[in-house]
């Protein structure tokens, strides 16, 4: 990443909107936001998939859920936030990961520059790919800053994108039961 570019990014589009780069309290805010973008975008070059050690190999055909996870992206459209929760299920065919593991790869993945409909596909390939299970669900409910502060205006609307995988789109009982769960508090 770039940061010496994007700090003079940052000071272009202040200098733009008619602020006072020279300001005491503004002078250091373009290197700021470069560190703050190295930060919330330092999902950009890695790859999630190595998120994900085979923690286990053994006979668990039964759902996993890991449920409200939290969210921050920034949304490729406009650069604006969107904030949310993940819930992701799998079924193991031989191989289980551990739990924090499928957390990591939602952060790394949200930590890019994105649309959700993409990231809540992305989670799932890889875990499919990764992993090799009978099928995997995702399911993300977000709020878009673009839609809150911008545009429309509507603030907590919100929107929610699911992917399915294997048995979760094959068996309705099965996928019934993740979203039932998905739904209990």
């Amino acid at each position: 990443m770039d940061k010496e570019k994007i700090a003079k990014g940052a000071k272009l589009i202040l200098e733009g909107i008619g602020t006072d780069v020279k300001r005491k309290d503004m002078v250091n805010t373009p290197q700021r936001v470069a560190d703050m973008y190295e930060e919330i975008l330092a999902g950009e070059h890695r790859d999630p998939s190595k998120e994900l050690d085979i923690f286990l190999e053994q006979k668990h055909d039964e759902i996993i859920l890991i449920k409200d996870i939290p969210l921050y992206s920034l949304c490729e459209h406009h650069l604006l936030p969107f904030v949310g929760r993940a819930h992701v299920a799998y079924i193991p065919d031989k191989q289980i990961t551990g739990l924090s593991k499928i957390a990591r790869v939602v952060d790394m993945l949200a930590r890019r520059l994105q649309v959700q409909e993409r990231l809540t596909t992305d989670i799932a390939d890889v875990i499919m790919k990764r992993l090799k299970p009978k099928g995997v669900m995702v399911v993300i409910e977000a709020e878009h800053l673009c839609m809150t502060m911008r545009g429309v205006k509507k603030p907590g609307a919100t929107t929610v994108t699911s992917v399915v995988r294997g048995v979760f789109r094959s068996n309705r009982k099965t996928r019934e039961e993740t979203l039932s769960l998905i739904s209990s508090r």
